[in-house]
């Protein structure tokens, strides 16, 4: 198969948690969102760039809902394709430094929707994390949406790069879970590039999709990391020398909760679990018959007849 007949499709899932991002910018103003966003976009350029036939898309993971950066709404599907033709010229308002005019509309939309998403923001809610697992889902069907849509003779190979900034929550573990074992079964890798605190659950979806789990040292050198370990595709990483896979935390979520537990209790049933014992199944309603040890009965005493 030729180069022109394979497709490498790459999405990009950014945490924008405002929290997050509001608390780094008051303790460390030397790394902020929009600093992120740019390596994300050198990134995904440089995506670009390497074959024509790469395909990008970027994607917000924020507390409210997940949004499409790239493409948006005004992009046709022709254009992801490249057959676009006179719709492509309508997206793409020309570059004035020479650059090439395809990379500055996908810029200029991303940083528009950016822009539009962080102003529409509302933090009264009690939705506080990032909706990562939403995201994760968007970013499958996305993927399953553009390899129905490619020619016959044509083969896309998917994968897909979280970039993640806030801690974990243990209440979309199942959720997160789900997507993991979905994107295994499609054979799409899941890379992920934590900013700050490790995160056990892209740990286990890294190393079931056979993906890279890398936690950046220094923030401010994003864009290294980036382009050094996420940027070469599955078969190019072999001929590179990459960081050691971590230590995976494959610690479960309970169902009762939401905490990280080693040791628990598993229904047989629906097979959830529980960090304490309980008779009936609170996910699936199954009642457990206990076995008790027998009661042993006291020995009557005889009374013995005075003589």
């Amino acid at each position: 198969m030729s180069a022109d007949d394979e497709l490498s499709l790459l999405v990009i899932v950014i945490d924008t948690n405002p929290i997050w991002w509001g608390k780094k910018a008051q303790g460390e103003a030397e790394f902020t969102l929009s600093k992120c966003i740019d390596a994300a976009m050198v990134l995904g350029n440089s995506h670009l760039f390497m074959n024509r036939t790469n395909r990008l898309a970027v994607i917000a993971s924020h507390t409210q809902e997940s949004r499409f950066l790239y493409p948006g709404k005004r992009w046709a599907f022709a254009d992801l394709f490249g057959d676009g033709g006179s719709s492509m010229e309508s997206n793409c308002s020309g570059s004035k430094d020479g650059k090439y005019e395809l990379l500055t509309a996908i810029n200029d939309a991303i940083a528009e929707e950016i822009k539009d998403l962080m102003t529409k923001t509302d933090m009264r809610g009690q939705q506080t994390e990032t909706l990562l697992a939403g995201s994760l889902a968007k970013a499958l069907c996305y993927i399953n949406r553009m390899s129905k849509e490619v020619k016959a003779n044509q083969e896309i190979k998917s994968r897909i790069l979280v970039i993640k900034a806030a801690e974990d929550c243990a209440l979309q573990y199942m959720n997160f879970m789900n997507v993991i074992f979905a994107a295994q079964k499609q054979s799409i890798l899941i890379d992920a590039c934590v900013l700050d605190s490790d995160s056990g659950l892209l740990q286990q979806a890294c190393d079931i999709t056979g993906g890279i789990y890398l936690k950046v040292p220094h923030m401010p050198s994003l864009l290294q990391y980036l382009l050094w370990v996420f940027l070469p595709d599955q078969e190019r990483r072999s001929q590179l020398v990459l960081p050691p896979p971590v230590h995976v935390d494959y610690r479960a979520a309970c169902f009762c909760h939401r905490n990280l537990i080693e040791i628990g209790y598993v229904c047989s049933v629906c097979l959830s679990i529980f960090c304490n014992f309980s008779p009936i199944c609170s996910t699936c309603e199954t009642a457990f018959k206990i076995s008790l040890p027998p009661v042993m009965k006291a020995k009557k005493k005889k009374l013995k007849l005075a003589v």
